[in-house]
């Protein structure tokens, strides 16, 4: 992933934020996956 920074604030930790970003996604990622195995463990054993 690429990010312009010649127009971006010089203050700004660009490695960070993209850092971050891919945390964010990960989690995210987890997250759904996580959620589809609940689900579909309520819907073999509750069921």
């Amino acid at each position: 992933m690429s990010i312009d920074t010649s127009k971006g604030s010089p203050s700004m930790d660009y490695e960070q934020h993209v850092e971050t970003y891919q945390t964010f996604l990960r989690l995210t990622k987890y997250g759904v996956v996580f959620c589809v195995i609940l689900l579909a463990g309520m819907k073999f054993f509750l069921v």
